[in-house]
């Protein structure tokens, strides 16, 4: 009996030196703002793990009147998706991953040689900045495509106190297992 109490007192000991050793996880709030021509057209946000990702898809489905009696014509998903991923973060700034795959519509009206309404045409951009730095409580802007439309990314991030919880939790449950 008196083995089995050592052996777990031990087992407690140890835990509770690793969680103690272990650094607390930091923990990233972001936003990302999606601006097109200048006016903002969608967000993302969320609260992200250093180290880990997270992968968002919006759909926006669109549809046009075309040809010369002005008809409905098909519909268009205007599909974008996110993902992001905080690298390195500190009370001072973070440095996030950030993957995008963009479906929006070409800014130019086309019409056909009669003077006929076409349907935009789907335009996909894919584009990836494997370390973008944001100052804490900043925004940082991030241009994916320069015109006709203008696509920019602005991105705010900050490192929330829920490291410091996270880290006391774990202490705590450490400890108990010694009790």
């Amino acid at each position: 009996m008196w083995k089995t109490s050592i052996a777990a007192v031990l087992i407690g000991t140890s835990m509770l030196a690793q969680a103690q050793q272990r650094p607390p996880q930091q923990v990233v709030q972001w936003q990302l703002q999606v601006l097109l021509n200048g006016q903002q057209i969608d967000t993302f946000d969320g609260t992200t793990t250093v180290g880990q990702a997270r992968t968002d898809t919006h759909h926006k489905v669109v549809q046009h009147n075309v040809g010369c009696k002005d008809q409905p014509a098909g519909s268009i998903d205007l599909a974008r998706t996110l993902t992001v991923s905080p690298l390195q973060a500190d009370s001072n700034e973070v440095t996030l991953s950030i993957e995008a795959q963009e479906t929006f519509e070409d800014s130019a009206a086309r019409q056909t040689d009669t003077g006929c309404k076409l349907p935009p045409q789907p335009r996909q951009v894919s584009a990836s900045h494997p370390g973008l730095k944001v100052a804490a409580g900043q925004w940082a802007s991030w241009t994916i495509v320069d015109k006709d439309p203008a696509l920019v990314y602005r991105v705010r991030a900050n490192l929330t106190n829920g490291a410091n919880a996270a880290s006391a939790t774990s202490a705590a449950s450490a400890a108990s297992a010694v009790n």
